[in-house]
């Protein structure tokens, strides 16, 4: 095939424009996640996945204050009466879409952190997402807090891994950046025999090396989509939508599915970043949160039961929640304060952080008790091994009871 026509097969595609953002030292192929070794892991180390919710998740109908009267106050048919709740205490339950999570409670492998936000809070998208992913709510930086790990942790973008469609902003550093792979199910025309997609993976003379990269990559989505042949995926979980902060990503349980894939072939990667989209209601709010929320349930579940085993941690945060009083359209707008939820081997299960009160509020949102940046603390310590006040800048973080000593 000659270079002209594989070019143009491959910007129709995509797949140039795709290589070539992600060029930098940051594109990898799958193959070399799988094969990557490291000898030097600290002692006790976890491998840590993070999982995004673009769009700014309702916390207060995902741990939900069931028995607090102010709650059914200002949410009037939006709310959850106290028999529909998934109860963690007599006080406060999970959404009905999240069993698989209600269980992993009970079974005290779940940590809920409430009332998690930052001062001076932003309720736009973009800056409140900047935020959490720099770790920086004082002022802008150009650096996300595990890029600034990744720096100090040699600098190998291996490390870092996002199966998201482009490197998400915390994983780049100031000298470094973690690699992407992004996944999901390639549509291809039926004359594209497996034989012609080997020809148009191959090297061509005359051709940049953006564009042998891009080639490269686009091989190895073929072989990202053989790789998926025997993991079972619900034909019903489509695409993510975009959103403000994200755009459509491959479903979650095949971004966590590639995850498992690189842990149980014995990748040194420490850090694995995938995420779900669509959380903005801004009407029509509970049927559609807890459609999405069982989205997320199944597969993080799934995930979690089959890493029961292993050292990994699983984190859940989204930019900012929701205002306490619903909008005239059954849904609400966007708020500040939420919940996190920490998953896995060595985390002290429970209900963590002071809950938020629903009257006392700033300006009709909630104020929050527990600072991003000491949960990050607590992960960096508890989970990387690492000492967490060089990457928040000085901030060493104080929510010291998010791992059990004895598991750490």
């Amino acid at each position: 095939m000659d270079t002209l026509t594989r070019r143009k097969f491959l910007t129709a595609s995509g797949v140039v424009a795709g290589g070539a953002l992600a060029l930098g030292g940051t594109a990898y192929v799958l193959s070399e996640i799988l094969d990557f070794r490291q000898d030097n892991k600290p002692a006790g180390a976890k491998t840590l996945v993070l999982v995004t919710l673009y769009g700014g998740n309702d916390g207060l109908n995902t741990v939900i204050p069931y028995a607090d009267p102010a709650y059914a106050a200002a949410r009037p048919g939006m709310t959850y009466p106290a028999e529909q709740v998934l109860r963690l205490d007599d006080a406060f339950g999970l959404n009905p879409g999240l069993k698989g999570l209600h269980r992993l409670y009970g079974e005290k492998r779940l940590a809920v952190i409430r009332g998690v936000g930052y001062p001076k809070p932003d309720r736009s998208h973009f800056r409140s997402m900047d935020i959490w992913q720099t770790g920086s709510p004082d002022h802008p930086v150009g650096t996300g807090w595990l890029g600034r790990w990744l720096d100090g942790a040699g600098g190998d973008p291996r490390l870092a891994v996002s199966f998201e469609p482009v490197l998400p902003p915390l994983l780049a550093g100031a000298r470094s950046a973690g690699a992407t792979i992004p996944g999901g199910a390639l549509k291809l025309p039926k004359v594209l025999t497996p034989a012609t997609l080997e020809a148009l993976a191959g090297t061509q003379a005359g051709e940049t090396a953006a564009q042998a990269r891009a080639a490269s990559c686009f091989a190895d989505l073929i072989r990202v989509q053989d790789l998926m042949a025997d993991v079972e995926v619900d034909p019903g979980d489509d695409d993510s939508p975009g959103t403000a902060t994200g755009g459509a990503a491959p479903p979650l349980d095949t971004q966590l599915a590639l995850v498992t894939k690189c842990i149980e072939a014995g990748a040194a990667t420490r850090v694995y970043s995938v995420s779900l989209g669509g959380f903005d209601f801004h009407a029509d709010e509970r049927g559609a949160q807890e459609a999405i929320l069982a989205k997320l349930d199944k597969p993080l579940a799934a995930f979690a039961d089959r890493m029961k085993d292993r050292d990994v941690v699983i984190v859940v945060y989204s930019e900012f929640g929701r205002r306490v009083k619903a909008n005239a359209s059954d849904g609400t707008d966007h708020g500040t304060a939420s919940s996190m939820f920490v998953l896995g081997k060595g985390v002290h299960g429970g209900l963590h952080g002071d809950p938020p009160s629903l009257t006392d509020l700033d300006d009709g949102d909630l104020k929050h008790t527990v600072d991003f940046r000491d949960v990050y603390g607590a992960l960096l310590a508890g989970a990387l091994g690492v000492d967490p006040a060089p990457v928040l800048g000085g901030w060493d973080g104080r929510f010291r009871d998010l791992f059990d000593e004895a598991n750490k």
